[in-house]
Formats: structure tokens, C-alpha cells, sequence
């Protein structure tokens, strides 16, 4: 069964989501000793049940050594994801728009940072294959700084699929592959809707992923090292596309 409710710590992951999703928040458990007016007015505003956090009312599935600030939040991950038909039909696709797939990323680390720099560049959405992908989670939510509440992550099935549905909407997909042979982001030229396909830390794109690329991207790097990890790749390729896209960070 896929799991529908993760827990959100800190304040200002709940504040995130109560300024952004509130939809997408179910319940808010409030040490006595939070004493921050603004938040507990945003709560009371928010109209979402609240229960006193103590010893004896700590959620069970949440641990005693979480850090929490006193703050506890229940998300309702089918309030947060949005369904890839309802996001593409609502989608006007132009050279300004960009989107992030996640194929096969295991660590949570990377998808909260994916997500992170995916707003901090101006992507349109973050798309979150279903299956064999690290799913959101508090994590998550954590590593991208409260923006898993402020940039559309959209759930889909098959990536393949997507893919190829995405291409018939007149994107162009560039997959992060590193090799030799591949286009370098400093000189690519991205005129048209993108989007931008990062696989599995370990074994990269698998090969049918591959061949639904229409580019290859590389990143010019010094010899010494040979590859950034996933989520850094990913930061420098959006900021390359960015930087040709200033529209897209106002």
C-alpha cells in the first residue's frame, strides 16, 4: 500500500506549508513551550486540528529523538502531489518552462535538494515517478528548505511514458549523463520547453530512459574529479538553462 501521510518537523517547514499547501495539512501537534505568536496565529488562521505535543502525545510513528522544535506537522502526500494529468493539461509549454524527472534517485537527501534548487531556478515542477524512487518525506520536505511546499511535485507512473507523452507536448529531453560524447551545458542551447532527466546515483539513466532523450548533457569539470553526485549535477545544469531563462527566476 503506498504510504499517504508523512510527518513534517521545525517551524519553518510548517509554516511553508501552511502558507503554501494548507490544504495538505491534517493535523499540527504544538509543544506548550513554543512560544513563536506568529506561527500559533497562522495555525489558529489555518482552521487544521491541533493537539498539545508532550511525552504522551508525540504521534507513534514519529521518534522520541526527532527534532522537532516542538513543532510536529501530518501532510497528506495526495494533498501535496499533484496528478500528472491534471498538472499537464493545465501546462502551456514554451521555451521559458522547465521540468525535473526523477528516475530511480534512492536517497532522500537528493530528492530534498532536487527539489531545492529546482525552485531556486525557476523549474515549473518536479516530476516523482510512483515506483523504484525515493518517495517525500519528512526528510525530504527538511533537505529542500520548506520549497517541497512551494514548487508542484507531480506524481506519475511509468517515466518512459511520461517521457514520450511530455515530447508529444513539444518538450525536448535532455538526460544528465556525464560521458564523453554528450552535449556540454555551457554551449546547449535550450529554445525550447525542457526536461531535464536525472537518474539513479549509482547507475545513472537506465538504457530505455536513454533512448527517450532527444540530448545528453554533460558539465565541463576539472580531470581530477570525475563526477558531481546527483543533486549537484542537477543544480549546475538548472542554473546553466537559467541563466539563458532570466524570465524564469522573476
Amino acid at each position: 500500500m503506498t504510504q499517504n501521510k508523512v510527518y513534517i518537523y521545525g517551524k519553518h517547514a510548517l509554516t511553508e506549508a501552511l502558507m503554501n499547501t494548507p490544504r495538505a495539512v491534517k493535523k499540527i501537534y504544538l509543544a506548550n513551550s513554543v512560544e513563536d505568536k506568529a506561527l500559533r496565529t497562522l495555525v489558529q488562521k489555518s482552521g487544521v486540528p491541533m493537539a498539545v505535543l508532550s511525552g504522551g502525545t508525540m504521534p507513534g510513528e514519529v521518534s522520541k529523538d526527532a527534532t522537532h522544535q516542538g513543532v510536529i506537522g501530518v501532510i497528506s502526500l495526495s494533498d501535496l502531489m499533484i496528478p500528472y494529468d491534471v498538472f499537464i493539461s493545465k501546462m502551456k509549454p514554451d521555451a521559458s518552462k522547465a521540468l525535473v524527472l526523477l528516475n530511480e534517485i534512492q536517497d532522500p537527501h537528493n530528492v530534498g535538494a532536487v527539489i531545492r534548487s529546482a525552485a531556486a531556478f525557476g523549474i515549473a515542477g518536479v516530476l516523482i515517478p510512483e515506483h523504484n524512487q525515493a518517495p517525500v518525506t519528512g526528510a525530504v520536505v527538511k533537505v529542500s528548505a520548506g520549497m517541497a511546499f512551494r514548487i508542484p511535485l507531480i506524481s506519475i507512473g511509468n517515466s518512459n511514458n511520461t517521457l514520450r507523452d511530455l515530447k508529444a507536448q513539444g518538450f525536448w529531453i535532455y538526460g544528465l549523463a556525464g560521458e564523453a560524447g554528450a552535449h556540454n551545458i555551457v554551449t546547449e542551447k535550450f529554445d525550447a520547453p525542457s526536461v531535464f532527466v536525472v537518474g539513479n546515483e549509482g547507475e545513472g539513466l537506465r538504457e530505455k530512459t536513454r533512448e527517450c532523450c532527444d540530448i545528453l548533457l554533460a558539465i565541463p569539470m576539472h580531470p581530477q574529479c570525475e563526477s558531481l553526485n546527483a543533486a549537484a549535477s542537477v543544480a549546475v545544469t538548472l542554473y546553466a538553462w537559467s541563466a539563458q531563462h532570466p524570465e524564469a527566476l522573476k
